[in-house]
């Protein structure tokens, strides 16, 4: 009886790890959550999802990660780093599933190699190849997808010549 009381006391004592709540997905690698009492922007790390605009690849990106991570999804972050733009870039996972991964893994977001420090290299370059070969979502043969990250600055650099 004593046994138990001391591991009921202990148990008591152990900090209970509270799961953040997904508010909402604003495209294929940036979603807001609760975190506590405060609401944080998360980049998704080591990503890189076709923008909206890069239709139609950016959209199903989008509908693929709000199918993953409804509104009200308790996920759990690993956060690797805050970015320029103030968000917090981490790896989502919900029930032990690595989102970031999942995306990749379905042909949803290219491996953002640039930014790939903290995140496992091999796993994440074996699930891009593994989505290339079988030619899933932004590796489907209906056309080369020009890369978010060359679009995003193609974009820049045109704004800023008009």
């Amino acid at each position: 009886m004593k046994r138990h009381l001391v591991l009921l006391t202990l148990f008591l004592w152990i900090p209970i790890a509270h799961a953040d709540e997904v508010i909402s997905v604003h495209d294929g690698d940036t979603i807001t959550v609760m975190k506590g009492q405060q609401r944080i922007r998360v980049r998704l790390a080591c990503i890189d999802a076709p923008e909206i605009s890069q239709r139609p690849y950016g959209e199903k990106s989008k509908e693929y990660l709000q199918t993953n991570l409804p509104d009200g999804s308790e996920v759990t972050l690993k956060i690797k780093a805050t970015d320029r733009y103030g968000r917090r870039v981490a790896e989502i996972y919900k029930n032990g599933r690595n989102i970031n991964q999942s995306m990749v893994a379905s042909g949803n977001a290219f491996v953002y190699w640039e930014y790939i420090k903290g995140c496992d290299r091999e796993t994440y370059s074996r699930l891009e190849n593994g989505a290339r070969f079988t030619q899933l979502g932004v590796w489907s043969p209906t056309g080369s997808l020009e890369r978010p990250w060359v679009h995003r600055h193609l974009r820049r650099k045109h704004d800023h010549q008009h």
